[in-house]
């Protein structure tokens, strides 16, 4: 367990979950259900033997973070992974369900420090070609329809290669789920992007736009647009970074969410590396996401 300020978050929190999760506490002493559930958020540290690492922040004292993450009634809990929230919960649970909850998301250690055993790793993506890569997720969504991880890794190896209709296809029975799915939300984002692309092929009007005002959100969010449906990710994410710098909350948080949507395509799979190492993160998507932290913290 570790106390969070302003100075140690990007390092004890962000760049920490890149590797483990961080369990975020947000609490105040003079909060009575912080005073029950925090033992219990320890306890489970201890628990699940370094399974998720637990980080607390006293929301009086570190108002700029908790207003960064939208509390709005303590205790809240927030689960970091990969340098983003991922899930969270509100009020002081009792332990089976806070169990319930870490359970959906961390696998926890035995007693001597070593994981449980895994299923056996399927071949690296990197080793087989694309058109045998795509018939395998083909059939792994055939095969499992409600395997949503599947079927984003599907519409995305079929957006990669150009495949529009098929991916839209294949997308369109969870289409219901993106407000509960980050991948499946990004996915639609993606999509979205396609379709405003063609209907505005030319991106000179919003580069004059633009050039007009600086402060022409909605061109710069175009703009941001028609360089996703082209898939120049690291200039899209430019685009929406110029946009946050200015106006952090613009059209409800709409930059923000964009933003994070790419990182979520681009993030590859986790190398494989020796037992008891960490894999590298991949250098592009570590530095947008500490761009992103420093502009939203900022």
């Amino acid at each position: 367990m570790i106390d969070i300020t302003i100075e140690n978050f990007e390092h004890e929190v962000v760049a920490a979950s890149m590797s483990q999760p961080v369990l975020v506490d947000f609490w105040a002493p003079w909060c009575g259900p912080c005073k029950a559930i925090g033992p219990i958020l320890e306890k489970l540290e201890t628990d699940y033997g370094g399974a998720f690492k637990l980080a607390k922040i006293n929301s009086d004292e570190e108002q700029q973070l908790a207003g960064a993450f939208g509390v709005r009634s303590i205790p809240t809990v927030v689960l970091m992974k990969n340098g983003q929230p991922v899930d969270g919960f509100m009020g002081a649970l009792p332990e089976g369900k806070v169990r319930e909850f870490l359970d959906k998301h961390v696998q926890a250690l035995a007693a001597d420090g070593q994981e449980e055993e895994e299923e056996p790793a399927f071949e690296e993506p990197e080793s087989i070609s694309p058109e045998v890569q795509l018939e395998r997720l083909q059939h792994a969504v055939a095969t499992d329809p409600g395997n949503d991880d599947a079927r984003f890794d599907y519409v995305k190896a079929l957006l990669v290669a150009g495949r529009e209709q098929e991916a839209r296809r294949a997308f369109e029975p969870v289409a219901s789920k993106v407000s509960v799915s980050r991948k499946l939300d990004a996915l639609a984002r993606w999509l979205d992007a396609i379709a405003f692309a063609q209907a505005h092929p030319d991106p000179a009007q919003e580069d004059a736009k633009i050039a007009a005002n600086r402060r022409d959100f909605q061109a710069r969010y175009d703009r941001a647009r028609l360089l996703v449906a082209e898939q120049r990710w690291t200039a899209a994410m430019d685009e929406l970074l110029e946009i946050l710098m200015r106006d952090k909350a613009w059209s409800e948080d709409l930059a923000r969410r964009t933003y994070i949507a790419i990182l979520e395509i681009i993030e590859p799979p986790k190398p494989k590396v020796a037992e008891g190492q960490i894999p590298p993160d991949d250098p592009t998507v570590a530095t947008y996401r500490r761009r992103l932290s420093s502009v939203v913290l900022s």
